[in-house]
C-alpha cells in the first residue's frame, strides 16, 4: 500500500532448560500461547525503548534472559517486566553481547519469585511448512498507550543452513509489530527454537509478511564462548550438504532489502529450481518483479503461488496490489476480498482495497476499509492519510485536516501527510497555513513535486507570482525527471495561466 497514490541441577539450585530429545505431542496453540505467556517479558529503558525477551535460565535467584542485541546494545537504566507484572532493574554489567555480530543478547535480573524458564528445542529441526508461534510485547501506539502481550501464529517459510548477516537464518509468516524484537519463536510443543528480530518490509514500508529470528542454536553454539552457560547440551553441526532453497530464499530477501530485484529474482529461481512447489519463493519473485514493473510477470508468480496454497493471504494481496498498478480494479478487489475472508485482520489488505475503492469513485467504501485498518492498528498513519485524502474528495475538508494530523502526530516525518493537508488548507483558503505545510513537506523530502506545484499556486494566489512561477517551475521539471507527462504538462499550463 503506497500512501497517497517480533536433577543434578536442581540439587545445586539451578533451573535450566533442557533440549527435548523425546517425542513430544504437538500442542494446540492455546496450550503453546500459556507456555509463552510464562516466559516472555518486556524489557524497556528509559529513552522510551521497548523490547522482548524469554527467560532461559535461573540459577539461586538470578534469572537469565535472551533477547535481541539491538534491544540491548545502548547503555541505559533498563527494567525487566516479568508475566505477574512485577518489574526488575537490570544490572547493566550484566548484559552480554554474543560474538560474531549475531544480534543476540543475554540480561539478568533478580527475584525470589519463582518464574516459568523456557524449554529449548532444536531449530534445525524446524523446516519449511512446520508451525511457528512468536510472543512479544508491541511498543505504544497512537491509540494504545501501553506495551500488551501478544502471541501470533503462522508457519516457518525458510530455515537456512547459511545465515544472513547477524545471525538472521528463521523466516516464518507470523504477524509482528515493533516492540517484539527479542520475543520467543516457539515450535508446536512449546520449545523455544529461536529469537524474533525484524519484519521484512518493501521500499514502501509495507510489511512483506516475511518475519526474521536467529535459531537457538546459533545461540547455543555461540553461548559457550560468551562465556553464558544455560547447561543445555549443543546439537551437532549440520552435515555440510548442497545449498537448500530455502538457502537461495533468505538470500533473495537480503538482495531485495538491497535494492538489487534482479539478484532477488536469480536466487529465487534456483530456490524454485530445488523445490518447484515452494510457494513462499513464488511470492517473492513476484514482488520483486513487479517492483521491476514487471506485473504480468508477477501475476504469474502470484497466481502460480496460489496453486501451491490456495489459502495463502499475502499471493491474493500481492496479486491484487499489482492488478491494481495495472488499472484491474475490481479485479484487485476480488483479490483483496480473497485475502480478507481468509484473514480478516490484514491492515495493508484493507488499506491497499480502500485505495482502489477510492481509485473507484467509491470513497465511502473506501473511508470503511481505512477505518477497518485503523481499528485493527490505531497507530496506521498510512490509513489517517488515506482516509484524508478520501474526505476531502467528499468535500469534508475539515476531517481530512484531522486525519492528516493524525497522521503527522504518528509520523513527525511524513511529507506526504503535510503536502496532503497543505493541499486541504489552500482549498479552505488558508494559504499562509499551506505553504508552512508545503515547507514542512519539501524540508523532508525535496523532491515531492507536488508540494512544489501547490505551494506555488498558494503564493501566485498571494500576489507572489514570481516565487509561484519559480516553484511551479520547479514542480514541472521533477515532474518531467519522474516520467509523469500527464502532471508536467498541467503544470506548464498554470505556468502559462500565472505568466499571462
Amino acid at each position: 500500500m503506497k500512501f497517497y497514490y517480533k536433577i543434578a541441577p536442581a540439587l545445586i539450585g539451578v533451573t535450566i532448560a533442557l533440549v527435548q530429545t523425546q517425542a513430544a505431542v504437538a500442542l494446540s496453540s492455546t496450550e503453546v500461547n500459556n507456555i509463552a505467556k510464562q516466559i516472555t517479558v518486556l524489557i524497556q529503558s528509559k529513552k522510551p525503548k521497548y523490547g522482548s525477551g524469554v527467560i532461559i535460565k535461573k540459577q539461586g535467584n538470578t534469572y537469565t534472559v535472551l533477547t535481541a542485541a539491538h534491544v540491548v546494545e545502548v547503555k541505559d537504566n533498563y527494567e525487566i517486566t516479568t508475566p505477574d507484572g512485577k518489574s526488575y532493574a537490570v544490572n547493566y554489567n550484566s548484559v552480554k553481547l554474543l560474538p560474531n555480530d549475531v544480534d543476540l543478547a543475554v540480561v539478568q535480573f533478580t527475584s525470589t519469585q519463582n518464574y516459568t524458564v523456557a524449554k529449548i528445542g532444536n531449530s534445525d529441526a524446524s523446516k519449511e511448512g512446520t508451525i511457528a508461534y512468536v510472543a512479544g510485547f508491541p511498543a505504544p501506539t497512537y491509540a494504545i498507550n501501553q506495551s500488551i502481550y501478544t502471541f501470533s501464529n503462522g508457519t516457518i517459510t525458510a530455515n537456512a543452513s547459511k545465515p544472513l548477516r547477524k545471525g538472521y537464518a528463521l523466516v516464518y509468516s507470523d504477524n509482528t509489530s515493533e516492540g517484539m524484537s527479542g520475543g520467543a519463536v516457539l515450535n508446536e510443543k512449546g520449545e523455544l527454537i529461536g529469537v524474533h528480530g525484524e519484519a521484512d518490509k518493501d521500499k514502501e514500508q509495507i510489511k512483506t509478511g516475511f518475519n526474521l529470528g536467529i535459531p537457538i542454536n546459533t545461540f547455543l553454539r555461540l553461548s559457550a564462548k560468551a562465556g553464558i552457560d544455560v547447561g543445555v547440551a549443543v546439537p551437532n553441526a549440520p552435515v555440510a550438504t548442497a545449498p537448500k532453497a530455502d538457502d537461495f530464499f533468505i538470500q533473495a530477501r537480503d538482495k531485495y532489502n538491497k535494492g538489487d530485484y534482479k539478484g532477488a529474482i536469480a536466487v529465487l529461481n534456483q530456490a524454485i529450481k530445488i523445490n518447484p512447489k515452494y510457494a513462499q519463493a513464488y511470492i517473492g519473485r513476484g514482488i520483486a518483479r513487479n517492483l521491476l514493473g514487471d506485473n504480468q510477470g508477477a501475476i504469474a508468480d502470484f497466481n502460480t503461488a496460489i496453486k501451491i496454497n490456495p489459502n495463502d493471504v499475502y499471493a491474493y494481496g500481492s496479486r491484487g496490489n499489482a492488478r491494481r498498478q495495472l488499472g484491474d480494479l475490481q479485479g484487485a478487489i476480488a483479490d483483496f476480498n480473497s485475502a480478507l475472508k481468509i484473514n480478516p485482520n490484514l491492515v495493508d489488505v484493507y488499506g491497499m482495497r480502500g485505495i482502489a475503492r477510492a481509485q473507484l469513485g467509491d470513497n465511502q467504501g473506501a473511508i470503511a476499509d481505512f477505518n477497518s485498518a485503523i481499528k485493527i492498528n490505531p497507530n496506521d498513519a498510512n490509513a489517517y492519510g488515506n482516509r484524508g485524502i478520501a474526505r476531502a474528495q467528499l468535500g469534508d475538508k475539515q476531517g481530512a485536516i484531522a486525519d492528516f494530523n493524525s497522521a503527522i502526530k504518528i509520523n513527525p516525518n511524513d511529507a506526504q501527510a503535510y503536502s496532503a493537508r497543505g493541499i486541504a488548507r489552500v482549498q479552505l483558503g488558508d494559504h499562509q497555513g499551506a505553504i508552512a505545510d508545503f515547507n514542512s513537506a519539501l524540508k523532508i523530502d525535496p523532491n515531492l513535486a507536488i508540494a512544489y506545484s501547490t505551494r506555488g499556486i498558494a503564493r501566485a494566489q498571494l500576489g507572489d507570482k514570481q516565487g509561484g512561477i519559480a516553484d511551479l517551475q520547479k514542480a514541472a521539471d521533477l515532474f518531467r525527471q519522474q516520467g509523469n507527462t500527464q502532471w508536467y504538462q498541467k503544470t506548464l499550463e498554470v505556468i502559462r495561466y500565472y505568466q499571462q
